[in-house]
């Protein structure tokens, strides 16, 4: 791939239930759900070039040549907390795939990335990891995840968001120019604490209700 590339996925259903996310009023039942289900819809294109091979079935009328998905392939890394409610809607389509864990919390005087625990699959080389965290702010914990991920040698890493802000974006690509991002949308800006405006708030608080 080329560098430096971003994908915004702004099919009109994920762009709706985003819309729905945003809403300060949406509890974490119903954001849970949703973000379960953009994930789901954005997984036809963060998925769409991942290597699959050809098989022989049988159909009712004939044996023919079909492509599976090298599912078994794939990792997708959660970096926690909020990158958890990513990875409910990719497992349910993609439910072979391994998982790892990247935790990080953010300094909230540097806005730096603190490391608290890294758990990846022992064998990663050769694999595709899909490194996943709904928002994309500073861009801190993002890279310090795919800095984690690429000692581990796989044969590609793409990073999936929900929303993403400029800053964030440029200082991701900046360390990391070759990992392709995938989100939903890329606002406006980052405001004083680091928050994307407009944003929808900290993601992890409002999927587990802990605001």
């Amino acid at each position: 791939m080329r560098d430096r590339v971003v994908h915004v996925i702004d099919h009109p259903l994920v762009q709706h239930k985003l819309t729905l996310m945003r809403d300060r009023h949406t509890g974490p039942p119903a954001f849970r759900r949703l973000l379960r289900e953009i994930a789901m819809l954005m997984a036809g294109e963060i998925t769409r070039d991942l290597p699959s091979s050809a098989v022989t079935i049988e159909t009712p009328l004939e044996t023919t040549p079909s492509p599976l998905l090298e599912t078994r392939g794939i990792v997708f890394v959660v970096v926690l907390r909020a990158g958890q409610g990513l990875l409910d809607g990719l497992l349910e389509l993609v439910p072979d795939a391994r998982v790892g864990h990247v935790g990080l919390f953010r300094d909230p005087a540097t806005l730096q990335a603190v490391e608290y625990l890294a758990r990846l699959p022992p064998d990663m080389a050769g694999c595709d990891a899909l490194v996943l965290d709904p928002m994309l702010a500073t861009g801190n914990s993002a890279a310090a995840a795919v800095d984690h991920v690429k000692r581990t040698l796989p044969r590609s890493i793409r990073f999936v968001s929900l929303v993403a802000a400029p800053e964030g974006l440029a200082a991701f690509h900046d360390r990391h120019p070759d990992v392709p991002v995938f989100t939903a949308a890329i606002d406006r800006c980052l405001d004083d604490h680091g928050y994307i405006l407009p944003g929808l708030g900290d993601a992890g608080d409002r999927l587990f209700g802990t605001a």
